[in-house]
């Protein structure tokens, strides 16, 4: 393995943290592709740049810039910068669920010990059933806590959002009783014969 194949898959590592959502994603391989990587062993840092797309099981997050630090506990941050007049991105499944949360912001933080993604300036926050949108926020700064799934939204900067307030489209869950079909009185029944009765 060459001295950047491993710097790569230190840093790639440290990004582990990011599978709360989706458990299954611990254990999945990491990829990143960037135009360059500059790593600090001593810092404990790695900074890709350019185009940076990141995946590791559901996990997709894409960039110009991605910086990585663990601490010495082994907790990992990261920071997602987006090019200028664009959004940063992140996706990621949700556990034993068929929806996904996906959200950008001109910067997003990860923060591993607290298991929260920030979304920052111009930020929003969607939530997919499959393939149907069902929720969807924006506001200046967006706090998802993924171990609860608790979201939070500050709308406070005008600037960032628009009129400075929160904006959120939140769909109703499918009443159980209402999704299950009703018998409609035709009954089935068993038969060994393929015809069926004789007329």
């Amino acid at each position: 393995m060459t001295r950047v194949s491993a710097l790569l898959l230190l840093a790639v590592l440290a990004w582990s943290g990011l599978a709360s959502a989706e458990k299954a994603d611990r254990n999945k391989p990491m990829n990143v592709e960037s135009d360059a990587l500059r790593y600090d062993d001593l810092k404990q840092s790695s900074i890709f740049t350019g185009r940076v797309v990141l995946t590791k099981g559901t996990i997709l997050i894409r960039g110009a810039q991605i910086d990585v630090r663990q601490d010495a506990e082994g907790y990992q941050f990261g920071l997602v910068t987006a090019e200028p007049g664009k959004l940063a991105f992140y996706r990621q499944k949700r556990e034993g669920l068929d929806e996904f949360i996906e959200g950008e912001g001109e910067t997003i933080e990860y923060d591993s010990r607290a298991d929260t993604v920030k979304f920052i300036s111009k930020a929003q926050l969607r939530r997919y059933q499959g393939a149907t949108l069902n929720d969807e926020m924006t506001g200046a700064v967006i706090l998802y806590n993924n171990t609860t799934d608790v979201f939070t939204i500050d709308g406070a900067h005008a600037k960032s959002a628009p009129g400075g307030r929160v904006r959120a489209m939140l769909t109703p869950k499918p009443d159980a009783a209402a999704a299950t079909p009703k018998p409609n009185g035709t009954t089935l029944r068993a038969t060994t014969t393929l015809g069926g009765e004789k007329k």
